[in-house]
């Protein structure tokens, strides 16, 4: 970091963040300022994940048109420094929810947040990839089907894991049911309230994180995995399914679908049951992967437990979606 981080300055301590299930995040802390690296995972990777090098080439674009992505500082690619790829990017303060239900702010608050929330994914969706430089991110088209293929092969290809009955269903399913509609933007993959650090005391988002899962693709694909919070219960801490949102303060998913079509110029959506389907599939394929790292001895967090439990529940929530 000395050679190629401007400014720094020693001596450092390192401390690592919670959550994390993927690539694990540190805090490299000085004199002077901290930093923050994200490095790939110990251990046996599957083919093509844990791309750190795209998340900062994603950040860097995107800091060209002031949305807010952290600052990236330096990129190191050879492996032999610490043991993998890893990135160095500036810290940013502010306050991260797990709570869906952003309890920990005031009542009338809490609305606020979630507007900031789909403002900043819609933002992200409003971005010409062409402009900063990431047409080349991804492939323009194709995206729900490539994302069927993907999760699919990546839950049967790892048989330590498992095999689930309605995972094997939805693989079907969705097979079948891939919409006609087929847009292309940028894409975050995995837009959440604790992705997101929200400024100190205004609720207004200052830093997008964990942009691992970016990629060129359907935008309609995107906003229903981050629509999936109202269809899954509070056995994830961003789960709304089943509160009283009206008691929280919290808009209802129509409210909140018919912000996102105002503010990306969409006069309706078409039916989203597709799209959630593919994400509830997608999620518990990923959580599939982390059971699969977890047995082999190298899951990125040690709450990776917790998500592993509740992977069947993600399918069945998909299955009856799909039913």
């Amino acid at each position: 970091m000395a050679g190629q981080v401007a400014g720094f300055r020693g001596p450092a301590s390192v401390t690592r963040f919670a959550g994390g299930q993927s690539n694990p995040t540190f805090r490299v802390s000085t004199p002077g300022r901290d930093y923050v690296v994200r490095r790939q995972p110990f251990g046996q990777l599957v083919k093509g994940a844990h791309a750190v090098d795209r998340e900062a080439r994603v950040m860097l674009a995107l800091g060209t048109v002031g949305f807010p992505a952290p600052r990236v500082l330096a990129l190191c690619e050879d492996p032999v420094v610490i043991g993998s790829l890893f990135y160095v990017m500036e810290l940013v303060e502010g306050r991260v929810f797990w709570d869906g239900t952003f309890s920990q702010v005031p009542h009338d608050e809490r609305r606020l947040c979630m507007e900031a929330m789909v403002s900043t994914l819609a933002e992200l969706h409003n971005v010409d990839p062409v402009a900063v430089g990431l047409g080349d991110f991804g492939r323009h088209g194709g995206y729900f089907a490539r994302q069927v293929k993907r999760w699919s092969t990546q839950y049967r290809e790892d048989p330590l894991a498992g095999t689930y009955a309605d995972m094997d269903f939805l693989a079907d399913w969705l097979a079948d049911n891939i919409p006609a509609a087929d847009a292309t933007a940028l894409v975050h993959g995995d837009f959440r309230c604790d992705n997101l650090i929200f400024h100190p005391e205004q609720p207004r988002v200052v830093a997008v994180l964990d942009w691992e899962l970016s990629t060129l693709g359907d935008p309609l694909v995107d906003f229903a995995y981050h629509l999936m919070m109202y269809h899954v219960p509070d056995f994830v801490p961003w789960g709304l399914a089943g509160r009283d949102l009206a008691a929280f303060g919290l808009p209802g998913p129509e409210a909140y679908a018919a912000r996102y079509c105002a503010l990306t110029g969409r006069a309706t959506l078409p039916d989203l049951r597709p799209y959630l389907v593919l994400n509830l599939f997608r999620f518990a394929a990923i959580v599939h992967g982390i059971k699969g790292r977890q047995l082999r001895g190298n899951a990125a967090s040690a709450e990776a437990s917790t998500l592993v439990d509740r992977l069947a529940d993600f399918a069945r929530i998909g299955r009856s979606l799909a039913d």
